[in-house]
């Protein structure tokens, strides 16, 4: 059948075609501006209630600390309580899906750590997708890690210790809080790097690994300087190297493991703020400027310096490429250890 006489009643009416199209344009255009003059309005007003940041593990530790200095801040800059609250579980998973449950307005955040690229490797099933999912608002800091050895250990420095590891493969223990964890990928890729067999031995709290190390029961683990402080101070635990390519605030003297012979080396537990998917590019952009601008506080730097954190802040953008570049990194590290959950 032609086009001509496909509908008949309206063969030689182009007028009829064109009207109801530029109507249909019109309103379309009009209904576009209205949807937009709305966002613009929401932003503008931004915040006129209380914000949320969920913090994905427990009370009482770097992350939780960096998120309540950000929080004071932030909510002093905006004129709104910024709130922190705590919900741990399923390594990260618990708190930041009850995030994504939330309406998608820039009302409940999440500060998310290395566990959010590490998780996509070690369970079996995610209930979302660590990428599409959010809405990157920024990079906040990284905190290095310290690998750490009991002092009766006959090694001194990292050459010593990787000499000792290959005299005697897979018989060095180095413990963690927990497969797939932060501390465990850090092991990982010392091994890996280190060309060492070093086994694993997981723990479900950090403080009974400290303790383990201490008593020798263990003979190396790898976590933040502020947790080991008190007992490198006391000689109880020797500092080996740090794990960035920076030198940590807190332990100026202890050289990095990229100094110290292993150059590719580089691995800290990093912070960053995001939201869901979907949130309107205004409020993106008024977090991101007040988060950066928390950040460039003294009295933030300084409570930051405390908790051994380096600060980074970032664009948006910036943060998404890091997230895509460190889910690559940590799947392979995954990949190498061996981990999974159920």
């Amino acid at each position: 059948m032609s086009g001509s006489n496909r509908f008949p009643g309206l063969a030689g009416h182009a007028g009829f075609a064109r009207r109801p199209l530029r109507r249909f344009l019109a309103g379309a255009v009009i209904a576009i501006g209205a949807a937009c003059a709305a966002v613009s309005a929401f932003a503008q007003s931004y915040p006129t209630k209380p914000i949320r940041i969920i913090v994905p593990t427990g009370a009482g530790n770097v992350t939780d600390g960096v998120a309540r200095v950000l929080a004071t801040h932030m909510g002093k800059a905006m004129g709104q309580a910024v709130v922190v609250e705590n919900v741990p579980g399923a390594g990260g998973v618990t708190g930041t899906q009850q995030m994504l449950r939330a309406p998608k307005d820039g009302y409940t955040l999440v500060q998310v750590n290395n566990a959010h690229a590490i998780n996509p490797g070690i369970f079996k099933e995610m209930p979302f997708d660590s990428i599409k999912d959010f809405t990157p608002i920024g990079l906040i800091g990284s905190t290095p890690l310290t690998l750490l050895v009991n002092p009766a250990l006959p090694a001194k420095d990292l050459q010593e210790l990787l000499a000792l590891a290959r005299a005697k493969p897979g018989t060095l223990t180095y413990g963690s809080s927990g497969n797939g964890s932060v501390l465990h990928l850090a092991g990982v890729l010392l091994g890996s790097e280190g060309n060492v067999n070093i086994r694993h031995v997981p723990y479900k709290t950090i403080g009974q690994m400290i303790t383990d190390v201490i008593a020798g029961h263990i003979d190396m683990a790898v976590f933040a300087a502020p947790a080991a402080l008190p007992q490198l101070q006391a000689g109880k635990l020797r500092a080996i190297g740090v794990t960035t390519q920076a030198r940590s605030g807190m332990l100026p003297t202890v050289p990095t493991l990229a100094e110290s012979g292993l150059p590719n080396y580089n691995f800290g537990a990093w912070l960053a703020l995001v939201g869901p998917a979907g949130m309107p590019k205004p409020v993106v952009d008024r977090l991101n400027s007040e988060l950066k601008a928390a950040l460039a506080l003294k009295e933030v730097q300084e409570a930051f310096a405390k908790l051994d954190v380096l600060i980074i802040g970032s664009t948006s953008e910036f943060a998404a490429q890091f997230f895509q570049t460190e889910l690559e990194k940590h799947l392979e590290l995954v990949k190498r250890s061996g981990a999974t959950i159920q």
